[in-house]
């Protein structure tokens, strides 16, 4: 019997053929995905990875973080395990930290440099808080230093260490860092429900200050929140339009205990792979990492991400939960008949 084509598989079907011919999608033809993907989530993703692989082939990346200081933050992200406003973060057997833990400069090269013989590659070091510290500036120029110096050409270095000063930005340049990660998390109209110690702008500055400074830009989102498709569209098209970013972190909430997210009910895997697909959609040529929340939210389908158009993927262990590892990962990618690029 001959196939029957559907309304939602036209609509997605002649929308990423627009994108394949490099037209990018606006606002309503992105909301008409989000329409239409329930009916065929197969078609959206076999477009999503067409579109993928027109621009990335068989190459995927890896990136791998490196906590530099842990806990006791100051800000109320609702979802976050490291603000010391909740009662229970629940992580490091659920202490809550009143100070942060903090590493030392050749203890963050030493954790570098598990990660990075583990997989070379994208190294992003971490610290909780609102901004740094000038001694949390001085500790991580000198890591950086430390790291370049020995692994040379073999490690690409990214700081993630929360508002930044154009000063601040300028060191981590020239301590050899290449990229500046700080996402925007969710969509300008429902931020200020997660977050109220700070405003979505002064995320949006901080990428500014770091883009002039020379970095590359690291900014992406967090699903689950209880965002509607809108909100997770408006996230992209800020950062396609607004943002430019050279990498696109996406995170799953895994809810915490302790946390007011702690009852937030987790995405089904086929909407995740959906969001993906997506966004691959809106930002054809956006590197796609996904990142924090992958392993517990999509279970069994974990290898589908590059299928639903991802190109990066974040391996090892998160800030405050355990990940897949590493040796696994490496596996699924090879199984998957793609190749690991260095950047």
């Amino acid at each position: 019997m001959p196939e029957v084509t559907t309304p939602a598989r036209t609509i997605i079907a002649d929308l990423a053929k627009m994108v394949l011919g490099g037209k990018p999608l606006d606002r309503d033809q992105a909301m008409s995905l989000a329409s239409a993907w329930p009916d065929c989530p197969e078609d959206l993703l076999y477009w999503a990875n067409q579109v993928r692989k027109a621009v990335f082939g068989r190459r995927v990346r890896l990136c791998s973080i490196v906590a530099g200081k842990l806990g006791a933050c100051s800000e109320d992200c609702k979802w976050c395990a490291q603000s010391a406003r909740w009662k229970r973060p629940a992580f490091d057997n659920s202490v809550s930290f009143i100070n942060p833990i903090r590493l030392g400069s050749e203890e963050i090269v030493s954790k570098a440099r598990q990660a990075l013989d583990s997989c070379p590659g994208r190294l992003g070091i971490v610290n909780s808080g609102l901004k740094p510290s000038p001694d949390d500036i001085e500790v991580l120029c000198k890591a950086g230093v430390g790291i370049g110096r020995e692994y040379q050409n073999k490690a690409r270095l990214c700081a993630s260490l929360g508002q930044l000063t154009a000063e601040q930005a300028h060191r981590l340049v020239q301590a050899g860092f290449k990229r500046y990660h700080h996402n925007l998390e969710t969509s300008r109209r429902i931020f200020s429900q997660f977050v109220t110690t700070h405003k979505y702008e002064d995320r949006l500055k901080t990428l500014e200050i770091a883009r002039r400074a020379g970095l590359e830009i690291c900014s992406g989102g967090l699903f689950g929140l209880g965002e509607t498709w809108e909100d997770r569209i408006d996230l992209a098209l800020t950062l396609r339009d607004q943002v430019r970013p050279d990498g696109v972190p996406m995170n799953f909430l895994h809810p915490i205990p302790g946390t007011p997210l702690q009852q937030a009910r987790p995405l089904p895997p086929i909407e995740i792979l959906s969001i993906i697909a997506i966004f691959r959609l809106i930002m054809p040529a956006s590197d796609l990492l996904i990142a924090g929340g992958r392993v517990v939210n999509l279970r069994d389908l974990g290898s589908m991400i590059f299928q639903a158009g991802a190109s990066s993927c974040m391996i090892g262990n998160y800030l405050t939960t355990a990940g897949r590892n590493a040796r696994d990962d490496l596996q699924m990618i090879d199984d998957l008949g793609l190749e690991v690029s260095e950047y």
